[in-house]
């Protein structure tokens, strides 16, 4: 069986964490920064973790993960 291909544009956004959750950017934080809080681009800044609705669809896009 053929290997199973890597979504290139995921692999770009979502890392895996030490307990195995799935790490990703959070969103708003790339233009349009001058009528935003510094409190909010403070936050911004930090990772997330995916939520467990949306983890089954981000495994499917990255079986190596």
């Amino acid at each position: 069986m053929p290997k199973m291909k890597t979504n290139r544009a995921a692999a770009k956004r979502f890392r895996k964490t030490a307990k195995g959750k799935i790490r990703c950017d959070k969103p708003f934080h790339s233009h349009i920064l001058t009528k935003k809080s510094t409190k909010r681009k403070r936050r911004l800044r930090k990772n997330d973790i995916v939520p467990s609705s949306l983890e089954k669809q981000v495994r499917k896009l990255l079986p190596y993960l």
